[in-house]
């Protein structure tokens, strides 16, 4: 119950619901009450919300504080001695089960990202694992794209069972050990996963990738409303809020 309440009551607080409540309840009130200036008051701050969000420079300022509190791992540590890494954790995301699309198709773009991350930490550390977790359906498409790609199937071990990242630690703790392993998620969302195995006492290394708000020149466009922008200030915000809960319940 406590999954599926702070799945619905998270998403009040997107960037589009948030901005359309504002909105809603403004005209309702200009519409059916006296209320002038309490209902124009909240269609501006709606309109603000919504303008804001759809805004380059708005959903970057979000981003980049979580992607950028972990560096890249651009060397991967060695196979052998007593920093050696044997797994390589991939979170789940996005997956789909559809047999008419090719396995490339089965993983949402995110969940791309980090396999990729993932296949290429581990053609540089020979005798490394993969653990390719979340739901079924992004288990599975991670593993039959793993396979696609060239790795053995000996190589990779499944967990289809863990709804959240919450329920992927309390998996793959038993799994790692005590020992130093690699954890790969998207930049945004590793600073959320990070405080979930570390907590656990379990020694994660870093590999963030799938970065959304990468160090670029500003240019006219950047200043155009976009819903992609507001796609990344969802995350963001989804992300915080995440962030915001854990640390509360002291999960994190």
């Amino acid at each position: 119950m406590l999954f599926f309440a702070k799945k619905v009551l998270s998403r009040i607080f997107f960037p589009v619901p948030l901005s359309l409540e504002f909105l809603l309840v403004g005209l309702i009130l200009l519409w059916f009450t006296r209320r002038q200036r309490a209902g124009k008051t909240l269609v501006t701050c709606g309109a603000m919300l919504l303008l804001g969000f759809s805004n380059f420079l708005t959903s970057n300022a979000l981003l980049r504080p979580l992607e950028h509190r972990y560096p890249s791992l651009v060397a991967a540590p060695p196979a052998a001695g007593k920093d050696a890494v044997g797994f390589i954790v991939v979170l789940g995301s996005f997956g789909n089960h559809d047999p008419e699309l090719p396995a490339s198709s089965h993983i949402s773009p995110d969940l791309m990202a980090r396999l990729i991350e993932g296949l290429r930490l581990h053609r540089e550390i020979s005798g490394s694992r993969l653990i390719l977790s979340g739901s079924r359906d992004s288990a599975e498409g991670m593993a039959k794209m793993a396979e696609a790609l060239g790795v053995s199937a000996q190589d990779i071990q499944e967990l289809a069972e863990p709804r959240d990242t919450e329920e992927e630690s309390q998996q793959i703790a038993p799994i790692v050990g005590p020992h130093r392993f690699i954890l790969v998620t998207s930049a945004a969302h590793m600073p959320r996963a990070m405080g979930f195995f570390r907590k656990r006492g379990l020694q994660p290394i870093a590999a963030p990738t799938d970065y959304l708000a990468p160090h670029h020149s500003i240019e006219i466009d950047s200043f155009v409303p976009d819903g992609y922008n507001i796609f990344e200030a969802q995350i963001a915000v989804y992300e915080y809020l995440g962030l915001a809960w854990e640390t509360l319940r002291g999960k994190i």
